[in-house]
């Protein structure tokens, strides 16, 4: 993650911005963007950007493009829905980018892998968990918030991955051996990270998660 623009070739990049332009369009037309009228949703998606930002910026990592950080994108969609989520996503990297973590250029994918793979994994995740399993205040704390966000971001790191080797930025023996094997503990980290935010919300502020009902969830359990 924290990709460096010098890795991708010009093809790349016009096809992140264009992928951008599309995910920005869609935003713009089905994003509930009433909801940021009350105060206090507005101050959460600023402050989970803040946070993120934060979160990014502490980051670890050998080579140009192979850093590691916490991703945060199934709480956040979890939180704010897809719409928001990548709002949210978007924001915390353009502050990473400000205090020159990661260059401009590589702004659309970044964004690409880092926000709009990421926020559909737990879309469509979400969707087959609601689908599959009974809608329980412990499966969606243990299934969707825990082992979810572990899950997206095995796969986020798969697909960096693979983004990688395709743009042949990095041979396919030193993704495997000194970047992907490195997920499997950051996955650990970001499901605790979830796991507990989510639970805390739910418990205190119900009302601000977009994706938990107390009618669904919690009544004649």
């Amino acid at each position: 993650m924290n990709f460096q623009p010098e890795l991708f070739s010009t093809a790349w990049h016009v096809f992140a911005a264009l992928c951008g332009a599309g995910g920005g369009l869609w935003i713009l037309r089905t994003a509930p963007w009433r909801r940021l009228l009350d105060g206090h949703q507005l101050n959460a998606v600023l402050g989970a950007a803040v946070t993120l930002t934060l979160l990014w910026s502490l980051n670890a990592g050998v080579y140009p493009g192979l850093n590691l950080h916490l991703l945060g994108a199934m709480a956040t969609t979890l939180i704010f829905g897809p719409q928001l989520a990548l709002v949210v996503l978007g924001l915390a990297l353009a502050g990473v980018t400000l205090n020159g973590s990661v260059e401009w250029g590589a702004y659309p994918i970044n964004f690409l892998v880092m926000g709009m793979i990421p926020v559909a994994l737990c879309s469509l995740y979400s969707c087959v968990v609601r689908r599959w399993l009974p809608r329980h205040f412990f499966v969606y704390i243990f299934v969707n918030a825990f082992i979810g966000a572990a899950v997206v971001v095995l796969l986020q790191g798969l697909i960096a991955s693979l983004t990688l080797f395709a743009a042949g930025a990095y041979p396919a023996d030193k993704l495997l051996s000194e970047y992907l094997p490195f997920f499997l503990l950051l996955g650990f980290a970001e499901a605790w990270l979830s796991g507990m935010a989510l639970t805390l919300l739910v418990v205190y502020y119900p009302e601000w998660v977009a994706s938990f009902d107390d009618r669904s969830y919690l009544m004649n359990k």
